[in-house]
C-alpha cells in the first residue's frame, strides 16, 4: 500500500482501535489455488504476540482452510470508514480554484503468519466471544445457551478456527492533513451535514489538531 508520510499512521493502539471498532475485515491468500479473499469478522487479541493476534472462523466447506498451510503469509485488510469529497467543499477553491475531487479514507493492514485451528475448544471459546461482544448492545443479549446444546454442538461442528500472528501492521488514514484547517473543516463539516459522520468527524478532529499544533483554531 502507498502511504504518503502526511497519511502514515504508525501507532499500533491506534491501529488496534481502529480493528476493534471496525472487526469485519477482508482477509487475502495465496495458496493453492492462487489467490482468493474471504470477508470475515475478527477478534483482535491485541497483548498476544508482537502486534496482536486476530482470531476468526470460516465454515467448514469454505476451501480455504485447506487451500493455505500453517505459517503461510496472508494480509488482512479493516476498512474504517471513507468519503468522496468534493473540491467546492474547500473554502480555498472559491479563492484560487487549484483543488480537484479526492477520496478519504481510514484503512488497517495485517500482515500476519496464519494457523488453522480445527478444534471444538478453540471455536467454541472464539464464538462465545464474538456473540459477547455483538450482542452487547442488544436490549436481550442472545446467548449460545440460548440454543439446545446439541444444535450448537453441530453448529460449531461446521466452522474452522483461523488464528493469524500479525508480524506486520501498516495503517494509513486520509483526511486532508496535507490541506489548510480550513479547508479540511470544511470538507468535514460538509460530510456531517450528508450524514457521513464517520469520516466527517475524523476530519474536523483532525482539523482541529492540527490547528492547535499550529498555534491557531478553526474557523
Amino acid at each position: 500500500m502507498y502511504v504518503p508520510t502526511h497519511f502514515d499512521e504508525p501507532r499500533t493502539e491506534v491501529l488496534h482501535a481502529l480493528i476493534t471498532e471496525n472487526p469485519f475485515g477482508t482477509l487475502f491468500t495465496h495458496g493453492k489455488s492462487g489467490l482468493d479473499a474471504n470477508h470475515i469478522p475478527f477478534d483482535l487479541k491485541a497483548g498476544e504476540g508482537a502486534y496482536g493476534v486476530l482470531h476468526a472462523h470460516v465454515a467448514r466447506a469454505n476451501p480455504v482452510w485447506q487451500d493455505v498451510a500453517n505459517g503461510d503469509e496472508v494480509l488482512v485488510v479493516f476498512r474504517a470508514g471513507d468519503a468522496y469529497i468534493s473540491p467546492n467543499w474547500y473554502p480555498s477553491k472559491h479563492e484560487l480554484h487549484r483543488q480537484v475531487p479526492t477520496w478519504n479514507y481510514r484503512v488497517v493492514h495485517a500482515h500476519g503468519r496464519v494457523t488453522i485451528r480445527d478444534d471444538e475448544r478453540y471455536v467454541r471459546g472464539l464464538v462465545a466471544r464474538l456473540t459477547r461482544t455483538h450482542e452487547a448492545s442488544q436490549p436481550r443479549p442472545w446467548k449460545m445457551t440460548d440454543s439446545t446444546a446439541d444444535y450448537i454442538d453441530m453448529m460449531l461442528k461446521a466452522i474452522v478456527g483461523v488464528e493469524i500472528e500479525i508480524t506486520r501492521l501498516v495503517g494509513k488514514i486520509k483526511l486532508g492533513q496535507n490541506k489548510e484547517v480550513r479547508d479540511i473543516e470544511g470538507a468535514g463539516t460538509a460530510l456531517n451535514e450528508r450524514g457521513e459522520n464517520v469520516i466527517g468527524e475524523a476530519m474536523l478532529e483532525c482539523a482541529a489538531i492540527k490547528a492547535a499544533k499550529a498555534g491557531d483554531s478553526p474557523a
